[in-house]
């Protein structure tokens, strides 16, 4: 993103929720685009069944949002089955109440572990009566209808989202609660949610069966004729070349545009859960957000680019909601596959930014490495973010290890400006941003911004106006105008003239060039 662009130009709440969606996907063992899917079916048998306006919007949060709670009685899944995302993709294929439901846990009790522990485990299963599993699905309601309330949105939304694990039977969770008590949004999602997978893995006839297998139990009878009915024609526009970003796009019923502090406040909601995934996790986007912004203003840099690398703090994390809880949380060494899962994250998180066109040129900032450079390198927001993320990762406990000291964090970052692993100009900002080291000047000879400093360097070196602006990931005009500028406050007008000014000022004394 060039200096001073903003980032909030288009985005709409139903945007934002539809990318996070995307990572939902993966949190429960599915292909991307899962949910988005099951809304699109759920709102084409709300059509059928007298579904008003103001209910296709509601169907749309609550299908969004349905999932996002899983990230609540994740710690819960994992101790109980392991692998969170496996048992979450395994349990679409269970009507999940009584005895099959106590026999599919018992058969995922411990997965991964020892017998003596999986036995353990499936024993105190079912002398409790799998009660604890019961508190992390309440768990899991109340967190979505929380994050539903920080967004704004209606009773309809939140009461329904604290009925995602009722069933129509009224055996579900919380007990009792069945029927049409239950919204009719979530009655139609239930329905939809389950049968997009059976369509997608074994096609119409599976997707049929299951329906009417679960009507009267988990699925509304009424929801279950109107799908049976129409199954064909309605599971028929589910092609490959469906643009369901922009079906959203183009309800009139979604277009709840965000932008300044409502994108900000929005984007926070996001970060909070995600950071739920893991305990030792909590508030660590928001930590890394405000040292990023804090890092790059003490860099000089234009407004929109410290907004934008605030923001990417934020989101800089949401594909870890692909990676299971069993891994994020493992004491010990990770395998080799294990570190693959992790590594993953930053792919996933390209997808779900490059969903919202707004936020898109976010994924430059988040991860440089597809194109060709690491965090040493790249933009200088890049370089900011990645200081900042490790920093900020260095001072908080994870499972393997305490805390670090802020100076033994900050040898350790300097460690890594040494390996190549972090840029030097970053490392030094985020220090002062975080008040571990005293502010350095904040600007160069012949009052030269930072960034003025920088381009200055290059050229110092040799570098042409292209190479300036690749290195510092700016447009070749930006970089014309900073030379423009640099010539224009120091009277020099030559490249070998910009050279001895570096060289008098003692700026190409480091190999990093930002450090004025």
């Amino acid at each position: 993103m060039g200096p001073g662009e903003r980032s909030d130009g288009g985005a709409s709440l139903a945007d934002l929720l539809g990318a996070f969606s995307l990572a939902t996907d993966l949190g429960l063992g599915q292909p991307m685009e899962h949910v988005l899917r099951a809304w699109w079916i759920a709102s084409r048998l709300g059509e059928r069944t007298g579904l008003d306006d103001a209910g296709r919007a509601d169907l749309y949060y609550t299908a969004v949002l349905a999932w996002v709670g899983c990230v609540a009685d994740t710690p819960e899944v994992a101790s109980w089955f392991g692998d969170d995302i496996a048992f979450r993709a395994d349990s679409f294929h269970v009507d999940f109440s009584g005895l099959p439901a106590m026999a599919f846990m018992v058969r995922h009790a411990g997965a991964g572990s020892s017998p003596w522990h999986r036995a353990r485990l499936a024993t105190t299963l079912v002398a409790t009566r799998a009660r604890g599993i019961e508190h992390g699905l309440l768990s899991h309601c109340v967190s979505a209808s929380t994050m539903a309330e920080r967004l704004g949105l209606g009773p309809d939304v939140r009461d329904g989202l604290r009925q995602f694990f009722c069933r129509w039977d009224g055996t579900g969770v919380p007990d009792g609660v069945g029927g049409d008590e239950i919204t009719r949004s979530m009655r139609l999602f239930h329905l939809a949610d389950v049968v997009e997978v059976f369509h997608r893995t074994a096609g119409v006839e599976a997707a049929v069966e299951v329906a009417r297998a679960r009507r009267g139990t988990k699925f509304d009878p009424e929801v279950v004729d109107a799908f049976c009915a129409a199954a064909p024609e309605v599971l028929a526009g589910l092609s490959d070349d469906l643009d369901l970003g922009a079906e959203v796009a183009g309800d009139p019923h979604l277009r709840r545009p965000l932008a300044g502090r409502d994108l900000d406040g929005a984007l926070e909601v996001v970060a909070d859960f995600t950071d739920l995934r893991s305990s030792f996790r909590a508030g660590h986007s928001r930590g890394v957000a405000r040292l990023a912004g804090a890092a790059a203003e003490v860099a000089g840099l234009p407004a929109g680019d410290v907004e934008a690398v605030r923001r990417a703090g934020l989101l800089h994390d949401v594909g870890l909601h692909g990676v299971p809880a069993s891994i994020l949380d493992k004491p010990g060494k990770l395998t080799a596959s294990e570190g693959e899962r992790v590594r993953a994250r930053s792919y996933y998180t390209e997808r779900v930014l490059a969903r919202i066109p707004p936020l898109a040129p976010l994924i430059e900032i988040v991860d440089p490495a597809p194109r060709g450079r690491g965090p040493a390198g790249g933009p200088v927001t890049g370089r900011i973010l990645a200081a900042a993320d490790a920093f900020r990762a260095m001072t908080e406990d994870r499972p393997h290890r305490p805390a670090l000291s802020v100076k033994a964090a900050t040898t350790a970052l300097h460690d890594d400006v040494r390996a190549g692993r972090l840029g030097a100009d970053a490392v030094d900002a985020v220090l002062v941003g975080a008040g571990a080291a005293p502010p350095r000047r904040r600007s160069g000879p012949a009052g030269l911004t930072p960034r003025e400093v920088e381009v200055l360097v290059l050229v110092a070196r040799g570098a042409s106006t292209r190479q300036v602006a690749r290195r510092l990931g700016i447009t070749p005009k930006t970089a014309g105008t900073h030379i423009e500028r640099i010539y224009a406050k120091t009277g020099v007008s030559t490249r070998s003239g910009a050279s001895l000014l570096a060289v008098q000022h003692g700026l190409l004394d480091s190999l990093e060039p930002l450090q004025a």
